[in-house]
């Protein structure tokens, strides 16, 4: 029996207020536990599309939008949908690391207090399991009640990954989450992707081409806001359908 898809976006279009055309016709399935990469030239579509997920899209004002995002069946914007519960199960990590003031501790369990638990055995729990899956518990475990501030560009991304993971989503939006950091961290990074994808979907915009053919499961190929192809990673990157992917992936512009 095929999967059924967790995310489901049907001729979706977007605008913004200045009538610059973001979004043309998108059509595509997302399924649990795949890393599913958006990747193309600056100005594509990427971000806006990643944004719309989670409606951050709701934050701009004079934007048009047609279409349909679907989440487990039910359209993301309908008016009995609790935008809040939303980005609860669809958690966005930005670009750069965006630790809250306070401890390690106090940035992994703010989300957990203002969703109501206080018990602190159950705290304690999250805040370990969730480093673990980040990858960073080891190297913080004995200084939770330090300052997030006091840790590296690298550890601070992967603190905000954790920050998500605490609240259990089920979907992981990541913007460009490694552009900041060295090879090292990025590689550290990428790696604890393949161990999330067990529990989380994960759509992803990476930094690089190189990178979007290291991590992807699936990969969809964004021009001028429209989706030009979507194929499993391997196929994708090596034998393209469309010459315009195949251009960008080799360089040819971009």
């Amino acid at each position: 029996m095929p999967m059924e898809p967790l995310l489901s976006i049907k001729n979706l279009y977007f605008t913004y207020e200045d009538e610059i055309e973001a979004l043309r016709d998108i059509s595509l399935d997302i399924y649990p536990h795949e890393v599913f990469v958006l990747f193309g030239p600056s100005r594509s579509g990427k971000t806006t599309l990643l944004r719309l997920l989670n409606r951050l899209s709701d934050l701009k004002a004079g934007c048009e939008r047609q279409g349909l995002i679907e989440f487990k069946g039910k359209n993301i914007f309908d008016p009995d949908v609790v935008v809040s519960d939303l980005r609860r199960n669809i958690s966005m990590v930005f670009a750069l690391p965006s630790p809250l003031p306070g401890s390690i501790y106090d940035n992994l369990t703010y989300g957990l207090k203002m969703a109501g638990i206080r018990d602190t055995a159950v705290l304690e729990e999250q805040v370990e399991k969730s480093l673990q899956q980040a990858a960073l518990w080891d190297e913080v475990k004995d200084r939770l009640h330090k300052s997030a501030f006091a840790l590296s560009g690298g550890q601070q991304q992967r603190l905000c990954i954790a920050r998500s993971l605490a609240l259990e989503p089920e979907v992981i939006l990541l913007d460009n989450p490694t552009s900041g950091l060295d090879p090292l961290s990025t590689s550290v990074v990428e790696d604890s992707l393949q161990e999330l994808k067990q529990y989380y979907c994960i759509i992803m915009v990476p930094h690089s081409v190189q990178q979007a053919a290291r991590v992807a499961d699936r990969a969809g190929f964004m021009l001028d806001g429209e989706l030009i192809e979507v194929e499993r990673g391997a196929a994708l990157f090596t034998r393209p359908r469309d010459q315009r992917t195949e251009d960008y992936i080799t360089g040819r512009f971009g």
